[in-house]
């Protein structure tokens, strides 16, 4: 088998011989008038007229049988089927270009790979195929490289994921599933607009990180001198400061970066939601975040049906809610307002579940995610301690719980919403709980933003708050975050060969 290098060279001599014809290969412009799609919606009517059209793509198979060549050709819109013979009148569409053969010349100077645009007129071969026969063509970009064959494709992960423009071409399955991710992200879209929401743009370049606990990324303002962050929530704090200001309801989907680990349901860059809801409170969102969640469901996969991650649930059914207490009562026997962080640390080691940070509230937020992995769902996780929630209001019949929601789907959290906190003297204790924790080494615990702190003493409404990830495709997919982005984050290819090294 050639290697590449060898593959390339044979190219670069086909290059050559283009340019040598007078001819551009890497002409910026193109007379295409229809798409692959167009013809073959319209092809009756188009072949009935016997006008001349000009379809343009990169070439996905060529095949010749003497005098005669068929090229299929695809342009993101579908794919068609181009005749060119030997016998019949064929130009090269370049001012300029004459070429004594132009059949031949496209035959020793075209392969798989390149992108070139044929006119002609549609016709039936006399095996009924739908084709237009081409009656002039033009190189658009001569390719250096060949691409991989659909048959055997690209079989390796790390390989699929570092060609990612390749495993899209070659692979229908993946170019519907981001397809499919754009739909899911454009529904979510229209219906908080539908709903009278606000989309918003805030900072993603913080002073402080807010909105959620989570290792940040750090890097360096040079102009102001100064450590920032990449931000980890969606806005969270800004929005709320919108809401101050006298916006109702807004919303913005965009990147977060938590610099954590990686797994099937983690990365470290990804896409998330939040709305924030003036004058509503944690229940307004629940019924408002269910219908969100079937509308999805029935717009973007035609059902409320899903098996994922050994689960199956309905969207269509009930919602079940679940008390964060009990939920851990029931199953462990340890109650969490009650039991001491030594309890709590033996309990977790009598199951053999490990956790990380010496304190009570990560030792709590273990044994949840230790009950949750039984919950098929779907239901509304309510009821949780204020310790794990530093943002939400209290329960009003019981200060050490919290208006929080979490839609749980498959053992797993989807969604997190509040009655969000606006008292600024509660806050400004909750924020300097938070300080003690990171003070004592916990990363993950939540950074204080004493300016937030001012804005809740001018005042905020009652507002819900809520927010999910692209976690809920990932899972509605049932695939990997990864295979669900356009392009995951990789190693360079000198990391990874450092890597084999040591």
């Amino acid at each position: 088998m050639a290697s590449q290098e060898e593959l390339r060279s044979v190219r670069l001599g086909k290059l050559e011989a283009l340019k040598a014809a007078g001819i551009n290969p890497y002409p910026a412009e193109t007379g295409k008038t229809h798409t692959c799609a167009d013809i073959e919606k319209n092809f009756t009517v188009l072949e009935e007229k016997a006008e001349g059209i000009t379809l343009a793509g990169r070439i996905m198979a060529l095949r010749g049988q003497g005098a005669i060549s068929f090229v299929e050709i695809f342009d993101g819109t579908g794919r068609f089927q181009i005749v060119l013979k030997k016998d019949s009148p064929l130009d090269y569409t370049q001012e300029g270009v004459s070429l004594d053969d132009t059949f031949s010349f496209f035959k020793d100077t075209v392969d798989v790979g390149d992108f070139v645009e044929f006119s002609g007129v549609p016709f039936l071969t006399k095996r009924g195929a739908e084709s237009l026969e081409a009656s002039s063509w033009k190189m658009l970009t001569k390719a250096l490289l060949p691409i991989p064959t659909e048959h055997f494709g690209l079989k390796d992960e790390e390989e699929r994921f570092r060609n990612r423009h390749l495993d899209i071409l070659i692979n229908p399955e993946t170019r519907e599933l981001l397809e499919m991710r754009s739909h899911f992200w454009r529904v979510t879209r229209r219906f908080f607009e539908d709903e009278g929401f606000l989309e918003v743009e805030t900072p993603t370049l913080e002073v402080t990180t807010g909105g959620a606990e989570a290792t940040p990324f750090k890097t360096h303002h040079d102009d102001f001198d100064l450590d920032v962050f990449l931000r980890i929530s969606v806005g969270e704090l800004w929005q709320k400061r919108l809401m101050a200001a006298g916006f109702p309801k807004t919303f913005e989907i965009g990147k977060v970066y938590r610099n954590e680990g990686s797994s099937p349901e983690h990365v470290q860059e990804f896409t998330n939601l939040e709305f924030y809801w003036g004058y509503a409170n944690y229940r307004d969102g629940m019924k408002l975040v269910e219908r969100l969640y079937k509308k999805i469901a029935q717009d973007v996969f035609e059902k409320t049906q899903f098996e994922t991650r050994g689960h199956t649930f309905d969207l269509a059914d009930e919602w079940e809610e679940i008390d964060y207490r009990e939920a851990i009562l029931k199953k462990t026997e340890i109650d969490i307002l009650t039991a001491t962080q030594e309890e709590m640390a033996a309990k977790l080691d009598e199951l053999h579940v490990k956790y990380e940070g010496d304190n009570k509230e990560r030792m709590m937020d273990t044994l949840w995610k230790y009950c949750r992995k039984q919950i098929s769902g779907p239901a509304f996780l309510v009821n949780h301690p204020k310790l794990v929630s530093p943002l939400s209001k209290a329960q009003p019949n019981n200060d050490d719980l919290t208006q929080r929601f979490q839609i749980i789907l498959a053992g797993s959290e989807i969604g997190n919403g509040y009655s969000e906190l606006n008292d600024p003297t509660e806050q400004r204790a909750r924020f300097e709980q938070q300080q003690v924790l990171l003070e004592a080494g916990d990363e993950e615990a939540m950074m204080p933003e004493w300016d937030f702190v001012e804005m809740l003493e001018h005042g905020m409404p009652p507002t819900c708050g809520f927010g999910f990830g692209e976690r809920l495709f990932t899972f509605l997919v049932d695939k990997p975050i990864r295979e669900t982005q356009f392009f995951p984050l990789m190693k360079p290819k000198v990391e990874k060969k450092k890597e084999e090294n040591k």
